[in-house]
């Protein structure tokens, strides 16, 4: 048994001085020696490709007098890229690398490489030399691990632009009106007052407003008013009995003028709105002071009590604008059918003369061409001097990635709001400028703004903080999907996940892939392969290594 011990001994002690013994040995025995990287499957972040290599050389491996040179190379399709080597050397060798003795040791190394395209298919290898006096003897390479992950570079970077909106209504409230006026104190209709002007005007428009397929009448109102000179009760009287008078005129005046819609009746009691309108519109030397005295009280008989005490401005008031008060009025309230979608789109071809900075911008936007958009935009500027459609119409131009063209019609906008400020914000991104485009994005301070800086921190590798703001976001998922994808955070991605398009399904895809779904990555890159450009990535992604 001690013979036994004895000849094992021996036999180590033998292998361990042919281990170290030449330069030669240390290629021999390159499988003893053990790799690891952090991550196992290199990521490309922002650009750059960083890991973390540990190499582990046993014990009596390493030459004592031997310099080992070893270079990270980073084989993909189309080249290889190499870092400056990492030297190390014997513990008996007097330079200054970093030295492994002869029991052993683990060395850890950061590798860093700059992505080029055809890196997505790539794998990182170690390559070593050994040099002992005059020899030079090359270690077997040491594959280190597969590459590179490029999932981040999925985020449509181009970011959003919003249109800004038009006042264009597609049914224009309209009243038509006439009036009728007492006597002081009087609630009798006098058969002059159904012969005026105002009732004549009234009668009219609603024969216009039945012969018009665009107008509809939907309610009348007959207002009845007392003029504010008088006790508060008593006018509140007198007025409920005009408004019973005014009721059976309406009767009268709309005999043979067909009124098809409800009427409402109601009795106002003293007019100080009207009042306070009709001075502000008149001549009077001192109104000023009058409607400041309506602005001082709310008490009718304060008011009324002030006025009268500006004894030579009460008596023209007497007679030039409380008689006006005295009054009911007859209101047909007319919503007036604007030109629809369609007849925008016709106008624009055959008459855009008629249709004003509203209609032409409803127009534009819903006009299916960008040419067209562009050319009715540039009317609107024309005709109008439209800021937004100036702003709109570079929204046009950012949409067709015409950046200098957008560049140069938003410095013809003169409203530099948020809209204006997001814009430029996209238009420096485009460019390249990241710097000036967080600028502006925090400068415009809205929904879209932070939506395009979630952008930013995507290709800056800040992965929480897009998906933090893309939180709120409405509209393509695709962005937000991405952001929790690269977060970390798989089961938002995939409850956000619900817009349908080919890149969302290739999205889709990667969540399955992280979470070993075979069945759900088959199918969703079935859905996105009808994109070519998706199917041809699909094919070299190492998110997908293992399902090929």
């Amino acid at each position: 048994m001690k013979k036994s011990i004895k000849l094992l001994s021996s036999a180590v002690l033998g292998l361990a001085a042919v281990a170290c013994s030449s330069p030669e040995k240390m290629a021999d025995m390159a499988e003893n020696v053990t790799v690891n990287c952090d991550p196992a499957v290199l990521e490309v972040v922002a650009g750059e490709i960083n890991a973390t290599v540990s190499v582990t050389y046993p014990a009596d491996y390493f030459h004592p007098k031997a310099i080992l040179e070893v270079t990270p190379v980073l084989v993909y399709e189309g080249g290889e890229a190499a870092m400056e080597p990492f030297m190390y050397q014997g513990e008996k060798v007097t330079d200054n690398y970093k030295v492994v003795p002869s029991e052993g040791s683990t060395v850890t190394e950061k590798v860093h490489f700059t992505y080029v395209p055809g890196m997505e298919k790539s794998y990182l290898e170690l390559r070593g030399v050994v040099k002992h006096k005059n020899k030079t003897v090359n270690l077997p390479v040491k594959k280190v691990a597969d590459g590179a992950n490029t999932t981040y570079m999925l985020v449509k970077k181009d970011g959003k632009v919003d249109f800004k909106a038009d006042n264009y209504q597609e049914v224009i409230k309209q009243t038509a009106e006439g009036q009728i006026l007492y006597t002081i104190n009087s609630s009798t209709v006098r058969n002059s007052q159904l012969k005026s002007e105002s009732i004549k005007s009234f009668q009219a428009a609603l024969d216009e407003i039945k012969a018009n397929e665009r107008k509809e009448l939907v309610s009348t109102d007959i207002v009845a008013y007392a003029s504010p000179d008088g006790g508060e009760k008593l006018n509140a009287k007198l007025s409920d009995k005009r408004s019973a008078t005014a009721e059976k005129a309406f009767g009268k005046v709309t005999k043979g003028h067909e009124v098809e819609a409800p009427v409402n009746v109601q009795s106002v009691g003293q007019d100080w709105e009207g009042f306070q309108e009709l001075v502000a519109q008149s001549d009077l030397e001192d109104k000023d002071l009058i409607i400041r005295v309506l602005s001082m009280y709310s008490d009718p008989a304060v008011r009324e009590r002030e006025i009268k005490n500006m004894s030579a401005v009460y008596k023209t008031l007497a007679k030039e604008v409380l008689p006006e008060l005295r009054r009911a009025r007859f209101i047909a309230n007319v919503e007036f059918t604007n030109y629809s979608n369609e007849e925008l789109l016709q106008l624009i071809e055959e008459n855009i003369d008629v249709l004003d900075e509203e209609a032409l911008l409803r127009a534009a936007s819903v006009a299916k061409d960008n040419a067209d958009k562009e050319s009715v935009y540039k009317k609107a500027v024309e005709k109008f001097s439209s800021d937004r459609a100036q702003y709109n119409l570079a929204v046009v131009y950012l949409n067709e990635n015409k950046v200098d063209a957008a560049k140069a019609a938003l410095a013809k906008v003169q409203a530099k709001d948020a809209d204006w400020q997001n814009a430029m914000g996209v238009v420096a991104l485009r460019e390249g400028n990241q710097a000036d485009a967080v600028k502006y994005f925090n400068a415009a301070a809205n929904q879209t703004s932070k939506e395009n800086l979630a952008v930013v921190d995507i290709l800056n590798g800040r992965y929480a903080d897009a998906a933090a703001k893309l939180a709120d976001s409405k509209g393509c998922c695709h962005n937000k999907t991405l952001a929790y994808i690269l977060a970390g955070d798989l089961d938002k991605a995939a409850a956000s996940a619900k817009c349908a398009s080919a890149s969302v399904s290739y999205l889709k895809a990667v969540i399955a892939a992280r979470q070993g779904n075979a069945d759900e990555v088959k199918a969703n890159l079935e859905a996105a392969g009808k994109d070519e450009k998706l199917a041809e990535r699909a094919a070299k992604d190492v998110e997908f290594a293992q399902y090929r």
